[in-house]
């Protein structure tokens, strides 16, 4: 059994806490804020990117939690070389679901995993009603350049299970950089989402999105839910409920 944990990966690092794990987690990047109780005391071994690997050597965990998009590959294959790291690779929702199975079989939490993955499945079969037409969307993860959420990514993978219609897919890439040209050959979104994270969109950043989409609908969204593929949907299922309920219907 693991006994010392360390993650690189922000929404696996609360599923560890979920899983039962607290006092096992001896290692979390400065982008892991969750639980907010709990996590302070967990010391910071750098960012997703940016891992001090003398730290972690010097936590000397019985094995590494890391994700093939989050976290840098030279880093990962160094820390490959020394210590037993789990790499997650994350593109759809049943690869969360897996990834969560995975965690659960090297933790020795299977029956906790297991758990978590019954009630995910069940909030997913009740979001994915069918919807008479899907909405289209485009996903802003970031701004100046602006970058959209495209194929092969959970963003739209999540969307799509939601009943939304991700124009993203139009463009080469998985987050394509896109500029005010790009769209002309493209139908106007009925909405543009607007990611907290990783770029932090705000209200002021409402305005120039408007004026590049006169005819669609800007919303601020959590992109928590949205990215984060552990237990994070599991304590805002309500604001995903509204949202759909709200806007998507």
């Amino acid at each position: 059994m693991a006994q010392r944990i360390i993650s690189l990966v922000p929404s696996l690092t609360e599923l560890l806490f979920d899983l039962g794990l607290a006092n096992q987690i001896v290692g979390r990047t400065k982008f892991c804020i969750h639980p907010a109780e709990l996590i302070p005391s967990v010391p910071i071994i750098g960012g997703t990117k940016t891992v001090k690997i003398d730290k972690i050597r010097e936590l000397e965990p019985d094995i590494i939690i890391a994700n093939k998009e989050e976290n840098e590959q030279s880093q990962i294959e160094l820390l490959s070389s020394q210590f037993n790291v789990l790499l997650t690779e994350i593109e759809t929702l049943r690869d969360a679901l897996n990834a969560i199975n995975n965690i659960g079989i090297a933790t020795n939490r299977n029956v906790e995993s297991e758990d978590i993955i019954k009630k995910l499945s069940g909030i997913h079969q009740t979001l994915a009603i069918p919807i008479e037409q899907k909405p289209t969307i485009l996903y802003f993860i970031w701004h100046a350049p602006a970058m959209i959420a495209g194929n092969n990514t959970y963003i739209n993978d999540f969307c799509d299970n939601l009943g939304l219609n991700n124009l993203g897919v139009l463009f080469p890439g998985r987050y394509p950089k896109i500029e005010p040209h790009d769209f002309q050959n493209v139908p106007d979104p009925e909405f543009v989402l607007l990611s907290s994270e990783p770029f932090p969109f705000k209200e002021k950043h409402l305005k120039h999105y408007m004026q590049l989409f006169p005819n669609s609908r800007i919303l601020l969204v959590d992109g928590e839910v949205f990215s984060w593929y552990g237990t994070r949907l599991l304590k805002r299922i309500d604001y995903l409920k509204t949202l759909k309920e709200q806007y998507f219907r």
